[in-house]
């Protein structure tokens, strides 16, 4: 596995943008970040993490050769590999909130930004950018915020969690070359937070709605059974869960 280890830079992600235009990388090749000043996350948020206490990486991943319309499939890919290696670790209670938060205990444990190299309607390849939670254990004004060590009670060792993550990245693109997106996303499925139960959701307008997650579409848009059995689905910018 291809390391990049560096102390601090404004994203991992951003890294990866400059240097892939000028210099041929490697198939998972990795870079990491004791401190990120910039770190991003959905939709223009911010990723904040203590220095040098939690994972904080990029991954490239060359030639997926998925149409665009199919993109929400990496997304549930990396998600589940992220279940795979933090069940590794005795962590329980794990669960995706849509669409790429990962849950345990009702709290978030780790983000993931996922950033497309397109052409001609096909995704290229991927940036995977990752910021997961392990050895910090105290976030302010972030109540709902976890760590592996907070849960654990134990300190682990980064380097070891990924080794174990990427391998499964690994695993979760060979079962997508060789099975059909729909495997991918019945997986997905299976630990979506909140599925099946009553939720409060805000939508774009600012409106708190009410309804239950019944899944998602082949396009990774969220599924919800309104009153009177109406089912809608909506798309990220679209819908937020509160609860």
């Amino acid at each position: 596995m291809n390391i990049i280890k560096l102390d601090a830079i404004d994203s991992t992600n951003n890294y990866f943008k400059k240097i892939i235009l000028n210099e041929a990388i490697s198939d998972y090749t990795v870079v990491t970040a004791k401190f990120q000043t910039e770190g991003k996350g959905q939709l223009g948020g911010k990723w904040e993490s203590e220095h040098s206490k939690n994972l904080i990486c990029s991954i490239y991943k060359k030639d997926i050769n998925i149409k665009v319309q199919n993109q929400f499939v990496i997304s549930a890919l990396v998600s589940l590999a992220l279940i795979k290696t933090l069940r590794k670790v005795n962590l329980s209670n794990l669960h995706i909130k849509w669409p790429n938060d990962i849950m345990s205990d009702n709290k978030k444990i780790c983000g993931i930004l996922i950033e497309n190299i397109v052409k001609e309607n096909y995704i290229k390849d991927s940036v995977i950018g990752i910021g997961l939670n392990v050895n910090q254990t105290i976030f302010n004004n972030l109540p709902n915020a976890t760590s592996i060590h907070n849960l654990t009670g134990t300190p682990y060792n980064k380097d070891e969690i990924l080794k174990v993550l990427v391998n499964n990245i690994k695993h979760y693109f060979n079962v997508l070359n060789k099975s059909s997106i729909n495997l991918i996303y019945e997986k997905y499925e299976s630990y979506l937070f909140r599925i099946n139960k009553p939720s409060t959701f805000k939508n774009s307008k600012g409106e708190v709605f009410s309804g239950y997650i019944k899944g998602i579409t082949c396009l990774g848009k969220l599924n919800v059974m309104l009153e009177d059995n109406l089912q809608e689905s909506y798309d990220l910018k679209e819908i937020s869960i509160l609860n």
